[in-house]
């Protein structure tokens, strides 16, 4: 990932790509050489020359490197999820209150054009239905699926429900290692709203949809296709009920003659095709200018660790 973001940076003209540091002296050459910046051979050598960075090391180890770029007083982004567990996560809260800095926590299907699509149509889901799954890229081993894939979702889910988590029950499976690859959660939150969380690394293709229903709208988005659409329920039910009315009426005797497609008038969310990264980078590098909030906040990669921590610990409590 950390690859990743520097390519995006040395692309917008709004930023300098200063240099890269990684624990690899071989990665981090070759990335300065792509990208044409310095290799720093100490993070302490790069944090003077720059006033904001992405953080893309291992989940373990967030939380000491936000310690040290915060204390110098950099904005940072930090990819998910924010940390390994509960603790960590609340300690860099903390590094960040005393710094002042600007943090900005990289849950980057915040920034999926399907994702920003459905957010204008201000929708107040009863239910959310989620499903990610995909083979193992043993790219994040280093933790469970809930905090690899999973984390994206909750973080979705929680934005959407705009509510606390009043329960959690979850089911998982360990078939690799000692952490889960396999996951099931439903989430109850104090407004009323659940939201079904399905997470694998095992499957045998790649699926990544969003269904949310509410009172007056469904909509469906395809993470991968980049596509959605949604049916609102004004004009949809007053033809359903027109036809029911004329079934019962015996105009209608034969039920072949109905397409219910044809009953529900679905349109297509547009959708714009900025690369989620870019977008994501963008408005970091937005709020460390103007010392505005980040679109992801500190407190939302905080409340992600936290329920995806209830998640692990509800899978715990379950025997298989």
């Amino acid at each position: 990932m950390g690859r990743l973001h520097a390519r995006v940076y040395s692309e917008m003209p709004s930023v300098k790509l200063v240099g890269v540091y990684d624990a690899s002296e071989e990665a981090a050459a070759a990335a300065a050489d792509q990208f044409n910046c310095k290799a720093f051979a100490r993070l302490d050598d790069l944090l003077p020359q720059v006033k904001a960075l992405t953080i893309a090391v291992p989940t373990a180890f967030h939380a000491d490197v936000a310690d040290q770029v915060l204390s110098a007083g950099v904005a940072c982004l930090i990819e998910k999820p924010l940390a390994k567990d509960v603790a960590d996560a609340r300690r860099i809260a903390a590094s960040a209150a005393r710094s002042g800095a600007t943090v900005q926590v990289g849950h980057i299907e915040r920034f999926n054009p399907a994702i920003r699509a459905m957010e204008k149509l201000e929708i107040e889901p009863r239910f959310i239905e989620v499903t990610r799954i995909s083979p193992m890229t043993f790219r994040s081993i280093d933790v469970g699926v809930v905090l690899d894939m999973m984390i994206h979702d909750i973080d979705i889910v929680l934005r959407l429900a705009r509510s606390k988590v009043a329960r959690v029950d979850a089911v998982g499976v360990s078939v690799i290692g000692n952490v889960e690859d396999i996951c099931n959660a439903r989430l109850t939150f104090e407004n009323g709203c659940v939201a079904n969380i399905t997470a694998s690394r095992l499957a045998l293709k790649t699926e990544r949809r969003l269904r949310v229903f509410s009172p007056d709208a469904y909509v469906s988005l395809d993470y991968q296709k980049r596509y959605g659409m949604f049916a609102r329920r004004g004009g949809n039910v007053d033809a359903i009920r027109d036809a029911v009315a004329r079934i019962r009426a015996g105009e209608i005797e034969d039920l072949s003659q109905l397409n219910f497609a044809d009953l529900v008038h679905v349109e297509e969310l547009k959708i714009d095709d900025i690369e989620p990264l870019r977008a994501e980078l963008e408005s970091f590098i937005h709020a460390v200018k103007t010392h505005g909030q980040p679109i992801v906040p500190l407190e939302d990669g905080v409340a992600a660790v936290e329920t995806a921590t209830r998640i692990v610990e509800s899978i715990s409590h379950v025997s298989l």
